[in-house]
């Protein structure tokens, strides 16, 4: 009996936590942002019986730093008239408010419903800078939170999808190139340089017609790829990637100032892959594959003809006419 009201009274407190979110009861959940105490009987002074008054005192309340007050006020908007003039005004106090209490991702949310239930505002571009700037945050290695309360983990991919948003609610807003070069950054820390390159050839693709952000997208992609080369074992495909995307850049912005380290890059990257490939050439050698050690002795000197591997790439190449023609 005892154990039969014991789990009566636990779904019942179950049921009553997970009540619809717009319960009128002090405690109160918005869907994205969490729960928040709303105050009633004596604390009640902030409450009017128009849109527009409650907003003020909203926007009165954010500006004299008394957020738990505006917090109310405009959530209140928000719940009672969902559809007039004042609603966009006041789910932007919301996110305002939730940036003050390092309440991130809750901020975010908030902004993302004026995107979705209010495209119309005429507070859209600066919607998205805020979105833009708490994306910046993660991206500099801020935690997101479980319930918006407890710090649990860095993520770059969370960060990534952040940034990805902010350029699908406004492509060709004033943010939007920022946004997506910034998907790049996210990827590279990630170290999924193949996703990395695709954000920032997305970035030159898209914004042809913005030189500063075509030129940073397309040096950014080559440096991507030459990451991914540079990685414990050597990606010969992926020197190859950069050396293609390094040659776009330099023909393309040839007046850019990095043209030289670019350039640097490629030789490098080009005296990498003659090494590689005489590796590779040793290593058919040695085990008698002839074949297969002619092959990556040509490239050597298809690669760079003056080099000293070359040389050495030709006399073996030679040698190994003869083994070959004696098969």
């Amino acid at each position: 009996m005892k154990l039969r009201l014991v789990t009566f009274w636990f779904v019942l407190a179950t049921v009553v936590v997970l009540l619809p979110s717009r319960s009128p009861a002090p405690l109160m959940f918005v869907p994205g942002e969490g729960w928040y105490y709303e105050p009633f009987g004596e604390n009640n002074s902030w409450v009017r019986p128009r849109a527009k008054d409650q907003l003020a005192v909203a926007e009165e309340s954010f500006t004299n730093k008394n957020y738990s007050i505006a917090m109310h006020a405009a959530h209140r908007v928000l719940r009672l008239w969902p559809l007039s003039d004042y609603a966009p005004r006041a789910s932007f106090l919301v996110g305002r408010c939730l940036e003050t209490q390092r309440k991130d991702e809750a901020a975010f949310n908030a902004y993302q419903k004026i995107i979705e239930h209010y495209p119309r505002t005429d507070q859209y571009n600066e919607v998205l800078r805020r979105q833009y700037e708490i994306g910046n945050r993660f991206l500099g290695g801020q935690w997101f939170k479980v319930w918006n309360t407890i710090p649990i983990y860095p993520s770059m991919d969370e960060t990534a999808k952040l940034y990805s948003k902010i350029v699908g609610n406004g492509p060709y807003s004033e943010v939007a190139p920022l946004a997506q070069m910034k998907i790049g950054a996210a990827r590279e820390k990630q170290k999924d340089y193949a996703q990395a390159v695709k954000a920032y050839e997305t970035a030159a693709d898209r914004y042809h017609d913005q030189p500063a952000i075509a030129a940073d997208a397309m040096y950014r992609a080559g440096f991507a790829w030459q990451k991914q080369a540079d990685t414990a074992e050597y990606d010969q495909g992926a020197a190859a990637q950069a050396i293609a995307a390094y040659t776009d850049f330099s023909t393309v912005f040839p007046d850019d100032k990095r043209v030289t380290e670019v350039q640097s890059a490629i030789v490098k990257l080009k005296a990498e892959q003659v090494r590689g490939n005489f590796q590779i050439a040793e290593f058919y050698d040695k085990r008698k594959r002839w074949e297969g050690a002619a092959v990556y002795y040509s490239s050597v000197v298809q690669l760079d003809a003056n080099s000293p591997l070359a040389a050495q790439a030709r006399k073996r190449l030679e040698a190994l006419k003869a083994q070959l023609a004696a098969k």
